[in-house]
């Protein structure tokens, strides 16, 4: 039997939920820059008539696509760091501190993403496209 199972499965949930999130997150990435690509496409298919077709923020949806599966990859290495800490503090008998500054700056990061997207899908609502 292995000593603190409970614990150490507790670990295991908590890493693959990381990675789940992770996954997702990278995935919605990849969703937004494709959207932005598919608007650019479908712009330059509307201007075949002679007229330019504006897109507002062009270039933001493929930015934010790419930070979001950098922000996917890097909780997928954060997830890996904590899950490897977390398994050692589990089989030491020393009681440890977990920081969560780490944790708090991932999130702000995604909240300033996700205002961010809020931002530039008023800003394209609003300018009519």
């Amino acid at each position: 039997m292995i000593r603190n199972f409970s614990d150490h499965a507790a670990n295991e949930r908590t890493f693959l939920a990381w990675v789940r999130t992770a996954i997702a997150v990278m995935a919605f990435g990849f969703l937004v820059a494709k959207f932005d690509l598919f608007l650019k496409i479908a712009a330059r298919s509307l201007a075949g008539g002679g007229r330019a077709v504006a897109v507002p923020g062009a270039s933001f949806g493929g930015a934010a696509g790419i930070v979001l599966i950098l922000a996917g990859t890097l909780m997928v290495a954060l997830a890996a760091v904590r899950f490897v800490r977390a398994g050692r503090a589990i089989e030491s008998a020393e009681p440890h501190a977990d920081g969560a500054r780490v944790d708090l700056a991932l999130a702000g990061v995604m909240v300033a993403l996700g205002i961010a997207l809020m931002l530039y899908l008023a800003h394209t609502l609003i300018a009519g496209v």
